[in-house]
């Protein structure tokens, strides 16, 4: 490093170090549990394909180990971060990061990613807290903004219901919804003991491309409806779970057996059930 280049990030000190000398304890209220290896997070990074000159959305970047993977690689990174105690840690890594680090403090379920970016695409790349994990994916889901690509860590529950295939005990709405706006499939798994403190759980890091054959809006609102009636009654034939879409008739318009259940049926199923009863419906 020349005389009159500025620290570096190899300089900071450890996050475990970072976060002692500040006196900060993860906060059960908004689901954290710090991942300290860097070696870890380095491996998220490269699952994610993202590097230099790509924008990348962190939401939860707590002490920022995961920032300064991404700060490593290249990116142009919008860290969201809700608690105001490791706002000093990410200034630090900004210092250092050559002027690719914005910091935003706020809440990432109320916040407006189309504003915030100005229309840039992005990336989203983040270790969730697992309070919010499913209420953030299914907001970037099913909302106006359209991430480039999601590499997100959520407790391993989680994740397999996110990739889980017909007939399987983690197959589910979520599964039917995800699949059929993503692709979508588990990249990493990650045990308890990574974590600090450790939860109750294990992890795993999934990473979803959008597939360009997106339904409209509407399909997906009557989408979310029909499957709700699927699944919260999953033990039920479709003839009796979806009796207040059509039942039987809807089922074998499009030939499908209304004697089978919810968790039989792959996502293009569901899909092909709304497009049939919005038909019914004169839509």
């Amino acid at each position: 490093m020349s005389a009159d280049a500025g620290p570096a990030l190899s300089d900071l000190p450890s996050l475990k170090v970072a976060l002692q000398s500040l006196g900060v304890v993860a906060d059960k209220r908004f689901g954290q549990h710090f991942l300290f290896d860097l070696n870890v997070c380095r491996k998220i990074v490269r699952n994610a394909g993202v590097g230099v000159g790509d924008t990348v959305v962190e939401v939860g970047p707590g002490p920022g180990g995961l920032t300064r993977a991404l700060a490593e690689g290249g990116a142009d990174i919008i860290a969201i971060e809700r608690d105001a105690r490791f706002l000093p840690l990410l200034e630090e890594i900004a210092a250092r990061a050559d002027g690719r680090l914005r910091i935003v403090h706020g809440d990432a379920l109320e916040i407006d990613e189309q504003a915030l970016l100005a229309d840039r695409g992005a990336h989203l790349v983040s270790n969730l807290p697992y309070n919010v994990g499913t209420p953030l994916l299914m907001k970037w889901l099913l909302g106006p903004w359209r991430p480039l690509s999601l590499t997100l860590m959520f407790q391993k529950e989680v994740a397999d219901r996110l990739v889980a295939l017909p007939g399987r005990s983690a197959y589910g709405r979520l599964s039917v919804i995800a699949q059929i706006l993503c692709d979508i499939r588990t990249v990493m798994d990650l045990p308890a003991r990574a974590f600090t403190p450790p939860p109750k759980v294990d992890s795993a890091v999934i990473r979803a491309l959008p597939l360009a054959a997106r339904p409209d809006e509407a399909e997906l609102s009557a989408l979310q409806s029909l499957t709700a009636a699927a699944f919260g009654q999953r033990r039920k034939m479709l003839r009796a779970s979806l009796r207040a879409f059509g039942g039987a008739s809807l089922c074998e318009s499009i030939g499908i057996d209304p004697s089978a259940r919810a968790e039989t049926l792959p996502p293009e199923a569901f899909l092909a059930l709304t497009r049939a009863w919005r038909k019914t419906q004169g839509d």
